[in-house]
């Protein structure tokens, strides 16, 4: 995130913003401008790539699902307006150890001990890591005693749309993105490469909201995609995972989507148009 920080420094805080004397590394001025980028990025994220998913990939049919809610759309977006700011402050603290030092986080690939090959195995732990950090605690999220303070908000869109991706309770949101967070304190990651990741989670977590349940059927039972997310919503107690269903397999929690076997959704509507 130092490198977001020292652009925005260098282009925009410093010559136009923050008085002259207050300097660049002033702890205080650094949170202050993490928590305004930190905000801002999210939001760019969510609503750029969830309005192009909900407009060019999201099938409109399914707004006309019993399980669809009453101005649903709206609901996600107001719920994840509302959650994304508070889910910032813890994540603007553990930014602000990284722009400290505190992270394993390096500069150039000469930094990594295997090159390019280091830098292309972080990518592949840093997914597989941060899969599996999500399947236990989003399956912990599930325990009766943190499911109805915490999670079942988002379990309010049975078919969810792009915009559910980030309509979590805060307390959720955050749980489920500390895995991302924690893994450059742990392993050496490139700063590019993290931008990059950090991105990467951002569009993936909309794409499984996406109702489009098209996987190359090799990987169907491999790929924890937006088929797999969807019986998650509708049957609670299914694919917990984020990118695969290695972890869903190894807990007993994988459910091979309904979808894949002619009872998903989109079934469902035609048999009621059939009716």
């Amino acid at each position: 995130m130092d490198l977001v920080l020292d652009a925005a420094d260098r282009h925009l805080l410093t010559p136009y913003v923050y008085p002259a004397g207050w300097p660049e590394g002033e702890p205080c001025r650094q949170l202050l401008s993490l928590f305004v980028i930190t905000n801002l990025g999210a939001l760019t994220l969510y609503l750029l790539f969830g309005t192009l998913s909900y407009y060019f990939i999201f099938d409109h049919r399914l707004k006309t699902h019993p399980q669809f809610l009453e101005n649903q759309v709206r609901r996600e977006i107001v719920y994840a307006l509302r959650s994304l700011p508070w889910i910032s402050v813890p994540t603007v603290a553990l930014f602000f150890a990284e722009v400290r030092g505190y992270s394993k986080l390096y500069d150039n690939i000469e930094d990594s001990p295997y090159g390019w090959t280091g830098v292309f195995l972080s990518m592949l732990s840093f997914l597989f890591f941060t899969d599996m950090g999500i399947y236990w605690i989003h399956r912990a999220l599930h325990h009766k005693l943190l499911y109805k303070r915490f999670h079942k908000p988002h379990h309010l869109w049975k078919i969810a749309t792009p915009f559910a991706s980030h309509a979590f309770h805060p307390v959720d949101g955050f749980m489920q993105s500390l895995p991302y967070h924690v893994y450059p304190f742990l392993f050496p990651l490139h700063k590019v490469t993290y931008l990059g990741l950090y991105i990467f989670v951002n569009v993936w977590t909309i794409s499984i909201h996406d109702g489009d349940y098209r996987v190359p059927r090799l990987l169907r039972h491999v790929i924890n995609g937006s088929a797999h997310h969807t019986d998650h919503h509708l049957y609670f107690d299914y694919n917990y995972g984020q990118y695969f269903t290695l972890w869903d397999k190894i807990g007993g929690s994988y459910k091979s989507p309904t979808a894949f076997e002619g009872k998903g959704p989109h079934d469902y509507l035609r048999k009621l148009r059939e009716k």
